[in-house]
């Protein structure tokens, strides 16, 4: 853990990236509980976007409404809209989950007190729990070569370079309360004085 330590009740904003299933919505989840934090997830302006369509919140479909909004609107539209949500959001610990491209970052990290975290886990472990917590209306279905050809798609790929920008690093193929201790230990020496 190598992030600058802030100032007593300054902001601290967690962006949290990592490739599928590997543990973003559980540690976002758990900063909300434990903290108090306010909880942000890029792929909720999106699963809004496909409820009001009474679209199905499937992989697919969720891909499909990212590609057509950047492509429409610019790469960094749902960025911009994610940092202006952020900025004003009083609470001072925030959890963002679900970013995945450098244009994510580009926006967030203007903000006083963003810090990069990659969450991992090998690929075997995040299929066990994406079959298992079925999260997307397709999860429960999906093979592991068709979970494996995932990672191939546009919304997935640039993921790992999202990942390289990362100052903090979870290790996510443990147990939950191995990743809560982890969670703690950065909330912990990010919000310790300088």
């Amino acid at each position: 853990m190598n992030a600058e330590r802030r100032t007593p009740n300054a902001k601290l904003i967690l962006g949290l990236a990592g490739t599928i299933a590997s543990g973003k919505g559980t540690s976002a989840q758990y900063l909300k509980e434990k903290y108090g934090a306010s909880t942000y997830r890029f792929s909720d302006m999106l699963g809004d976007m496909l409820d009001r369509l009474y679209l199905p919140r499937n992989r697919d479909n969720f891909i499909k409404i990212s590609e057509i909004m950047r492509g429409t609107f610019g790469e960094d539209i749902m960025a911009k809209t994610m940092a202006r949500d952020v900025a004003k959001d009083p609470n001072r610990i925030i959890a963002v989950e679900g970013v995945r491209r450098l244009a994510d970052i580009e926006y967030l990290k203007r903000i006083d007190g963003f810090v990069l975290a990659e969450i991992f886990a090998e690929v075997e472990t995040r299929f066990e729990r994406l079959t298992e917590r079925r999260e997307k209306s397709d999860d429960q279905t999906k093979t592991f070569a068709e979970f494996k050809a995932d990672h191939e798609r546009s919304t997935e790929l640039s993921i790992l370079e999202v990942a390289k920008q990362a100052t903090e690093r979870i290790d996510n193929n443990g147990n939950l309360p191995t990743l809560y201790r982890q969670l703690d230990e950065l909330v912990i020496s990010l919000s310790s004085p300088t």
